[in-house]
């Protein structure tokens, strides 16, 4: 049975808002750990012709990688190299490998083996996050990921990104929200931690429909949750379609707004969901808007003080 009630976290210094990902990386590890972002040469059904011709309408895979994350170079070395980028804070600190770019479970299941266990082999490496859509799970892959977790940290990341089918098909992303229940399901199934990522104001979304994202999603098995704002990216359809059509979108020029959103969404979310983030950010050369100019964790820190203001906190309205 999934919890009901707010889990209070007693590492923290404050009142239960939400269950927060540091939190939970402290419960899993007696040191601090960090992602390191790699990008592994994948692709993307949705690229290459399997599912479709040019992606999800918002996509710019520029957005995702820091500057060590090439493709010519090794998952080894960009691992090597990430670790140099955040030694300075904490010298004695870990790392996950995080597969970021692009669709990584999509290819040949050895290769993806190989690649897997080159980036555990790297010293540091404490476990492995892997992004990927809900329709490259294969169960072959999925038996090996089972075998993986029994030996280390493993979670996998599924991009959800609306549970409305309408949205799905706008966005040319090529699978179903079904698709995404049924890889949750059958991750979480094998015991292996199992994340979702979602965009908030896809376009012809309202407000109702995007907070009923909660419930819908407090119904899977999802271990953690990523919010974030849709971003118009310079060179994708959706900034096309946006010079086309600026009207039917809602891009939440006023942050505020933004913040109000969040709190709505996650008051009805099962209290027992670790939430990453509340919003990502992007080159500021390749953004068009929103540009709130503000760094995540300023925004993360008036989420907070706003859901303290509304005496409110993860799930107060879950009522399952």
């Amino acid at each position: 049975m999934f919890a009901t009630q707010p889990i209070l976290m007693t590492d923290m210094p404050q009142p239960f808002l939400y269950n927060d990902f540091t939190s939970f990386l402290k419960n899993h590890f007696p040191f601090k750990v960090q992602k390191i972002s790699l990008n592994a040469g994948f692709t993307c059904p949705n690229r290459d012709g399997s599912k479709g011709q040019g992606g999800c309408t918002y996509c710019n895979n520029q957005t995702f990688n820091p500057d060590y994350c090439r493709t010519e170079k090794s998952i080894t070395t960009q691992l090597e190299e990430g670790k140099q980028f955040f030694a300075h804070k904490y010298p004695d600190m870990r790392y996950l490998a995080y597969f970021q770019a692009y669709t990584n479970t999509y290819g040949e299941i050895e290769e993806l083996k190989k690649k897997y266990e080159e980036a555990l082999n790297t010293p540091g490496i404490v476990g492995l996050v892997i992004g990927t859509r809900p329709d490259c799970m294969p169960d072959e892959l999925l038996n090996y990921l089972e075998e993986l977790n029994k030996k280390t940290f493993l979670l996998v990341e599924y991009g959800v990104e609306s549970t409305l089918e309408k949205t799905l098909t706008r966005i040319n992303r090529g699978h179903s929200f079904e698709d995404a229940a049924d890889a949750i399901r059958r991750t979480a199934a094998k015991g292996i931690l199992t994340g979702a990522h979602v965009i908030l104001g896809l376009p012809g979304e309202s407000h109702d429909e995007i907070i009923a994202q909660a419930d819908i999603l407090s119904d899977l098995p999802v271990s953690t949750l990523k919010l974030h704002q849709l971003q118009l990216i310079k060179g994708t359809r959706m900034a096309h379609e946006y010079e086309k059509d600026p009207e039917s979108f809602t891009l939440f020029h006023d942050i505020s707004e933004y913040i109000e959103l969040v709190i709505d969404y996650v008051e009805r979310l099962r209290p027992d969901i670790i939430l990453e983030r509340f919003v990502s950010q992007s080159p500021r050369e390749l953004l068009i808007a929103p540009d709130w100019r503000l760094k995540n964790h300023v925004i993360t820190s008036r989420i907070q003080k706003r859901m303290r203001e509304r005496e409110t906190y993860q799930g107060k309205k879950y009522n399952r």
